[in-house]
């Protein structure tokens, strides 16, 4: 029997990718603040309206047939912002604090893993070959996003370590993880799922760099200014996705 072939609709995983989610996960803390703080819009308002953007991206996605860069990132961009509107709804509107807010959000993303790891056997997302595992894979990028923005707000307001410490801090847990990748034989699956959770934290705290005034520890680039570019070399680097992806393509349909 023919072997089915897997449509690959998901960025591959490399140096590239981790600098465009770093960069997505940093723009949506400054973006997301930018609407609902700087422009005074609100959290209620602003999430629903994002949420509602990152619907709409989610849909043009799932009924993508193959991977599109521009589809791709616009899906990652608008979880990290509607995650980080949403985070600060429950932390700051609903009144439950970083760390109430982080608990809940960490016992909802072990929830989503528990099952899909209980329905497909697996939490890779190279085996992502249908449309259920790709709403999960989507779920769970909605849900550590929202984590990351609580629990980077948690280290850079609750903990004590400000700004620049919680930075560090989740630094060098991502170095940790980098050296487990090369020098140990933990679960690949399991270092990719930890290090994309750590990443918004990152990029939580590193927006709050950016963003904040001097006295407060920040480099007070403002979330305008700090969007402006931060959405300028997302755009840099999903135009040289789509090259390199289309360039992909063209040789293997040559073969």
């Amino acid at each position: 029997m023919k072997e089915e072939k897997v449509v690959r609709k998901i960025a591959q995983v490399t140096v590239i990718f981790w600098i465009m989610k770093i960069c997505a996960t940093t723009l949506g803390e400054t973006a997301g603040d930018l609407l609902s703080q700087t422009l005074g819009v609100g959290y209620v308002i602003s999430t629903l309206i994002f949420f509602g953007i990152f619907l709409v991206t989610l849909f043009a996605q799932l009924k993508a047939n193959r991977y599109l860069p521009v589809l791709f990132w616009s899906v990652m961009a608008t979880t990290s912002i509607a995650g980080t509107t949403l985070s600060d709804l429950i932390d700051r509107t609903f009144g439950l604090g970083y760390a109430i807010g982080s608990s809940i959000l960490i016992a909802i993303l072990l929830v989503i893993f528990t099952y899909w790891y209980i329905s497909e056997k697996s939490l890779n997302i190279n085996n992502i070959h249908n449309r259920k595992v790709e709403m999960l894979y989507w779920t769970a990028i909605l849900f550590s996003n929202t984590l990351g923005t609580a629990f980077g707000d948690f280290l850079s307001d609750s903990s004590g370590l400000g700004y620049k410490g919680g930075a560090i801090l989740i630094g060098s847990l991502l170095a940790v993880i980098i050296l487990s990748y090369f020098f140990t034989k933990v679960s690949r699956v399991f270092l990719f799922w930890i290090a994309f959770v750590l990443t918004r934290p990152f990029g939580a705290t590193f927006g709050d760099l950016l963003t904040k005034p001097h006295e407060k520890g920040g480099l007070d680039l403002g979330t305008m200014g700090s969007s402006a570019v931060l959405a300028s070399i997302l755009i840099i680097f999903i135009i040289y996705s789509t090259i390199k992806n289309s360039r992909t393509e063209g040789q293997l349909q040559s073969y």
